[in-house]
């Protein structure tokens, strides 16, 4: 059965105003439906992290239109838009952006604390969501100093999905793990994708784009590619 859109993007545009007018995005036309693994990649400059902002609900589009889950948010205010990103979007970013002082518990409860979940709820939830994601449980008490890149990203990713978003938005996941650990984390989005979730994830390599099901290639502010990436032997086996 085929799936709705989640997302739809029509003659979308984006300039940013200044001694010289810069456009970062040029007549956009695009749509991901329910339960895709797309990539974004494209250069710096490309537009790639301005398209993943409006996306995101982080930034607004200069024309066009932006037709989240069959309503056009393109004018929505910016109360609007947090509430979109506060329940509906799971965020997974370089740089992990993780609490120093909260135990990894607390980290990936942090979003429910904006949606006045009790505190008992809130451990329960990102508890469940941590065995979700096989974060071995003797280090659910640590910090993220104690902690590996690798497991830190677990982390982020965990917490990315404890709202149950239907969106997760991941923005270069591997950018700063070693290969091995990388390649870890892009089993574990490819296991969440299995399992039905929606993933769109932004990067500049080629060979982190390939693990998706789908490439957006952007150039100078314009769609230049979209294609369908066929699941690799290996990873059916894995599966299997």
């Amino acid at each position: 059965m085929q799936e709705k859109n989640i997302i739809e993007v029509k003659n979308l545009s984006k300039v940013y105003d200044g001694v010289v007018e810069t456009i970062a995005l040029r007549n956009i036309n695009m749509s991901i439906r329910e339960g895709e693994f797309v990539s974004i990649i494209g250069p710096s400059g490309s537009g790639k992290s301005t398209l993943m902002h409006i996306l995101g609900c982080l930034d607004k589009p200069t024309s066009g239109e932006y037709i989240f889950e069959e309503k056009n948010i393109s004018h929505f205010s910016e109360d609007e838009l947090a509430d979109i990103r506060k329940t509906k979007i799971g965020f997974v970013f370089q740089q992990f952006n993780l609490l120093p002082r909260a135990t990894v518990l607390r980290n990936v409860a942090l979003p429910l604390v904006y949606s006045n979940v009790s505190k008992k709820e809130r451990e329960v939830r990102a508890g469940k969501v941590l065995e979700e994601t096989a974060f071995p449980k003797e280090f659910w008490n640590h910090l993220p100093n104690q902690l590996s890149g690798g497991m830190m990203q677990r982390v982020a990713i965990a917490r990315a999905l404890v709202n149950d978003p239907i969106l997760i938005l991941a923005d270069e996941p591997t950018g700063n793990l070693d290969s091995k650990t990388g390649e870890k984390i892009l089993a574990t989005f490819k296991e969440l994708h299995h399992r039905g979730r929606t993933i769109i994830l932004v990067t500049h390599d080629r060979y982190i784009a390939e693990q998706a099901k789908r490439i957006i290639s952007l150039k100078d502010g314009e769609i230049i590619e979209d294609k369908k990436i066929e699941e690799s032997e290996e990873f059916k086996i894995m599966r299997e």
